[in-house]
């Protein structure tokens, strides 16, 4: 696939406030400073048009952007950041889920996870409720351009495996480099797969 426009198209706290147009969804979501801003600007190919900053926890709308005048790319508030005290986690966790839950349009979400780190608990336990609650999704490892091939691919495996502990068999699993924009290709044909089935 290849991305000709990626324009932003609004912010919302609920489902009421996301835009009117109703056309598929892709959504993107993982823990606060896992470069889920980083990719999506890669991804789009446009440098600023999700926000990147040093201070994790910055998205706490969802923000739709559209691409190509055919499919929303949706960028969720990171979770379990736990700067923002209880009663902002609670309120964040409230807009993630009245997104995941309520929104007919998204076709899939995509759980980033930060391929330097063994599997969190908290990364766990969201992928385990999607799973209870029938939602369709795909893993995305960030940042693998961070360490050695050997050591990225020994680090994936182990946190597959651990995964593997509760799921017969994992989703689609994708590798990624924001800097170097390894997996972009991928990532996107696999989208346009998606499309081009619906």
């Amino acid at each position: 696939m290849i991305i000709k426009q990626a324009v932003f198209a609004g912010s919302s706290q609920d489902i009421e406030g996301k835009p009117q147009r109703a056309l598929p969804e892709f959504a993107f979501i993982g823990r606060s400073n896992v470069g889920k801003s980083s990719l999506i600007n890669t991804l789009c190919a446009k440098k600023g048009l999700a926000h990147t900053s040093a201070t994790p926890g910055k998205t706490q709308l969802v923000n739709h952007f559209l691409i190509n005048d055919q499919w929303y790319l949706v960028d969720l508030p990171g979770y379990g950041y736990a700067k923002v005290g209880k009663k902002g986690r609670e309120k964040l966790e409230k807009i993630i889920d009245d997104y995941i839950s309520r929104s007919k349009e998204m076709v899939l979400l995509f759980v980033l996870l930060d391929s330097r780190h063994d599997l969190q608990k908290i990364d766990l336990e969201f992928m385990i409720e999607l799973g209870e609650n029938g939602v369709p999704f795909s893993i995305i490892y960030t940042k693998c351009d961070k360490s050695g091939v050997n050591v990225v691919n020994a680090q994936i495996e182990k946190n597959n495996a651990a995964m593997m502990e509760y799921w017969e068999q994992l989703p689609p699993v994708f590798k990624s480099s924001s800097e170097t924009g390894a997996g972009r290709e991928e990532i996107l044909d696999y989208i346009d797969s998606i499309l081009k089935t619906i």
